[in-house]
């Protein structure tokens, strides 16, 4: 029993110094930058009143908006910046309040005959601070430090959607590909990391209050060696992967990346993971040096190409024709990929390499007894069901082909049950809701014997899978010939296979993507 669970702990574990090393660099570093901001303010406000109201208002708003949300908005604000700079800056903003309010509360809360005393005997308002307010104030403040140490710690794991580095990288990962082992791993993770910063916090203020020296060097020489330990994988310079299972083939092609690592993106599901490592394969293969950012948004990985920090990513046609370029209009599928390639070319010096040769459309799914229950198997055949619920994941309900959907099959009245794509399975089979927006590559349609409703009035867009080359990767051409072989290549059986290898078998992603070239080898006669 004991050894299946430690095979299951051993990828965690080997991808542990860098996500924890990358969570504390960013959890740290806003930390510091929301004490350099919140300790002078609250400074300030506590002798001025009239700062005092504005600045905890300010404060305060920025923890009414939901922690995920504020980690978007930096992107766009940003220029479409991803990684650590809008994570940062997103952090720093909402360690700040705690900080700020208890500084101002126990600075105020001085009792007024302390303040007498120390005029009394000479003191400037400088030196009452120094050695009188501060150091009553101090366990206060401290307090508000420790909880804003544990919300950034905490929120740091929700980093993962824009591209920086954390703990949540196992937690978005997991949940995508339904390993409980990598989900419960990154919240342990975190939350011993939190804890243990809290009590070496504590550990000082102790000290402090105590005047203890030597504890308060034991303390601050634990949290030092915490924090070396974490940040010192990431500071090493590591050699690529260049020339790993490099094919004669692409000999010739060792020199032409020029040493610039490949960066490859993906959206945070199963799909796009197992093809971010056959791009990875086919790259490492050509001799190139690969980096990864993994569990993307939508508009965030896109953004991110544009701007040159991802340089190659599968995106689907419908996607970048509702979202990126904000087309409601149906289109058939030939028509729809050509004016997109142009767009994007056009528009953004976007290449669009060409289709993976598959569909990952959406599509309404139900059980096979709601099927039967139905006058006929196609969408509109929903609207006869009493009290319709409708699952699917958030961005679907907010895209221009629900609104087409709706108006087609008459469905304005369904319940809408935005749930994340992992539960969405389960939820039809189980009866929580009457139907799924399903992905029609998912291998948990045929795992769960669900049935794909019709769609006769071309409401639902087309999904090709395409590969896209960001500006820079399309100026290298070696980049577009290791990757010219998967044109066309991927059919949708292979792909479905490939998903439910994950999804339902339960296998690796690694693995996954090796069944897929392997047959792609096979295919080839190689």
């Amino acid at each position: 029993m004991l050894e299946p669970l430690l095979d299951q702990l051993a990828d965690p574990m080997a991808r542990l110094p860098d996500y924890l090393g990358g969570h504390m660099r960013l959890s740290l570093l806003a930390l510091a930058a929301g004490l350099s901001i919140s300790l002078p303010l609250g400074v300030l406000a506590s002798r001025n009143k009239t700062l005092a109201g504005p600045a905890l208002g300010v404060a305060s708003v920025m923890q009414t908006i939901p922690s995920l949300a504020l980690l978007a908005l930096m992107v766009p604000l940003l220029g479409g910046t991803i990684g650590f700079a809008p994570a940062f800056i997103a952090l720093t903003l909402y360690g700040v309040l705690p900080v700020l309010r208890n500084t101002i509360v126990a600075l105020q809360g001085v009792a007024p005959p302390i303040l007498e005393a120390a005029r009394g005997v000479g003191m400037t308002r400088v030196q009452s601070l120094a050695r009188v307010e501060l150091p009553l104030a101090l366990p206060t403040i401290v307090a508000g430090v420790r909880t804003a140490t544990v919300w950034i710690v905490g929120t740091a794991t929700l980093a993962t959607p824009v591209g920086a580095t954390s703990l949540g990288n196992y937690i978005f990962s997991g949940l995508q590909t339904r390993n409980w082992t990598t989900v419960v791993f990154g919240c342990i993770a975190a939350a011993v990391l939190a804890l243990v910063l809290d009590q070496l916090i504590r550990q000082l203020e102790v000290a402090a209050a105590r005047r203890q020296a030597p504890r308060a060097l034991a303390a601050g020489a634990a949290l030092v060696a915490l924090i070396a330990g974490a940040l010192a994988p990431t500071m090493i310079p590591r050699g690529g992967t260049a020339g790993a299972g490099r094919s004669a083939v692409f000999a010739d092609d060792a020199d032409a990346f020029g040493g610039e690592p490949v960066v490859i993106g993906s959206k945070s599901y199963t799909e796009q993971y197992i093809l971010a490592d056959v791009l990875a394969a086919r790259l490492e293969a050509a001799g190139a040096t690969v980096r990864r950012r993994e569990n993307l948004g939508s508009t965030v990985v896109f953004d991110a190409l544009v701007s040159g920090e991802v340089d190659v990513y599968v995106d689907y046609t419908g996607t970048l024709w509702a979202n990126i370029m904000n087309r409601s209009e149906p289109i058939d599928r030939h028509r729809m990929y050509a004016e997109t390639s142009a767009w994007l070319l056009e528009t953004h010096g976007v290449l669009m390499l060409g289709r993976l040769g598959y569909e990952n459309a959406y599509g309404f799914a139900v059980t096979q007894e709601t099927a039967a229950r139905l006058p006929a198997r196609t969408i509109g055949a929903l609207s006869s069901l009493d009290g319709l619920s409708i699952g699917s994941d958030p961005e679907f309900f907010a895209r221009p082909e629900w609104t087409r959907v709706r108006e087609a099959y008459g469905l304005a009245g369904a319940e809408q049950r935005n749930m994340d794509a992992t539960f969405m399975y389960g939820a039809v089979r189980d009866g929580a809701v009457d139907a799924v927006t399903a992905y029609t590559t998912d291998g948990r349609i045929a795992a769960y014997d669900l049935v794909v409703l019709d769609d006769p009035a071309g409401a639902l867009p087309p999904y090709d899978a395409v590969i896209l080359l960001s500006p820079e990767a399309a100026a290298r051409p070696a980049v577009a010939r290791a990757l010219a072989p998967l044109i066309g290549a991927i059919d949708v059986e292979l792909m479905r296979e490939a998903n439910a290898a994950v999804d339902v078998e339960r296998r690796r992603v690694s693995d996954a993507a090796a069944l897929i070239l392997e047959r792609l080898e096979d295919r080839s006669g190689r």
